[in-house]
């Protein structure tokens, strides 16, 4: 009986190292087709996949507070749009800005609203907190909207975008597609390495414990408090470097992007590739995006234009996930185990 249990369990491991080994390798091929991506392709689906890595890095940060601390945000965009905000307002008219001087400006200032808030709303849970995240995501939105702070409704335009110069060397130029493209490429791998860090180490184990459950892990000795405000911070950060990158691609912004559909469109990203996994995030983002082109490109048919009414294809499209799929499109590439990160997620 022993034998037959040591090659059970023999077996596997080596199925669950075999399953670790074909994802490595499919996402190293999925990397290899992206970095190839600029030299065989269109500006246009150049300038596709990079609007695609920004929504990839701001689905991963939600997630983080979602798929892994339990936290349902409904206002994860007001540090999205914080971020290309203060990027609009520091930046000169007409000349280039710094790249190395706003984007850690950019990411802070998101960083710190993320402090302030997650402060106020994490003395509250459940129904309260999605409501209280959406309501301070609200303010800020009506703080742009109805006053001529930045434009008001109109917005403000980045005319130049920000320089990567080096004491006179220009290691990349953003004007230029391609380079802004590998810019995003290599923070997108670098956002994805750190959360994967993060999220195996003691802190990472400590905030999916708080997830299960809160009690017992502050009846052990943690600080809850402060792991669930670290966690809300750093996915904050997160999603302003997202909306940094966002600015800087169309160079305009406006309130809308600070809007409660904003981090609606975000939020169905990460239930629609898979919560508490992060290339599910990734994976909705782009399936989500390219769907959208998609639809909105259907033809007449009986007199209808479907292409018109692709709002109402793509919330059917995402119900039916939800309902046939509850580990989402990710569910599909591989079967999850019971100790996967997202077991259990509503």
């Amino acid at each position: 009986m022993a034998n037959r249990g040591n090659g059970s369990g023999s077996a596997g491991s080596s199925v669950n190292m075999d399953r670790r080994k074909i994802a490595i390798a499919a996402m190293l091929a999925c990397l290899a087709a992206l970095a190839v991506l600029p030299f065989v392709a269109e500006k246009f689906y150049v300038q596709l996949f990079t609007k695609i890595l920004i929504m990839g890095i701001f689905a991963m940060s939600l997630d983080l507070l979602i798929g892994y601390a339990g936290l349902v945000s409904f206002g994860h965009a007001a540090y999205f749009g914080a971020a290309a905000y203060v990027l609009a307002m520091i930046s000169p008219q007409y000349e280039a800005a710094s790249l190395w001087t706003t984007l850690p400006i950019a990411i802070g200032a998101s960083a710190l609203l993320a402090l302030v808030i997650g402060a106020l709303v994490l003395r509250t849970s459940g129904i309260y907190f999605i409501m209280v995240t959406l309501a301070f995501s609200q303010m800020l939105f009506f703080l742009f909207h109805d006053t001529k702070i930045a434009g008001g409704t109109d917005g403000i335009y980045i005319y130049v975008r920000p320089a990567a110069d080096i004491l006179g060397w220009k290691p990349f130029d953003l004007e230029n597609v391609n380079h802004l493209y590998f810019a995003v490429l290599a923070l997108f791998v670098g956002v994805f390495v750190l959360l994967r860090t993060v999220l195996g180490s003691l802190f990472g184990r400590v905030i999916e414990g708080i997830r299960i459950n809160e009690h017992r892990m502050r009846s052990l000795g943690y600080p809850t408090f402060r792991y669930k405000l670290t966690c809300f911070v750093i996915a904050g950060a997160l999603a302003g470097l997202a909306g940094y990158l966002s600015a800087i691609q169309f160079g305009f912004v406006n309130p809308e992007m600070l809007a409660w559909h904003m981090s609606g469109s975000v939020m169905m990203m990460v239930i629609l590739g898979g919560m508490g996994s992060l290339t599910g995030p990734a994976l909705g983002a782009m399936a989500m995006m390219l769907l959208e082109l998609a639809l909105q490109a259907l033809p007449e048919v009986g007199g209808i234009r479907l292409g018109k009414h692709w709002q109402l294809l793509m919330g059917s499209f995402i119900v039916l996930v939800a309902l046939l799929l509850p580990y989402g499109l990710i569910g599909l590439l591989r079967k999850r185990a019971p100790a996967d990160g997202a077991a259990g997620h509503g």
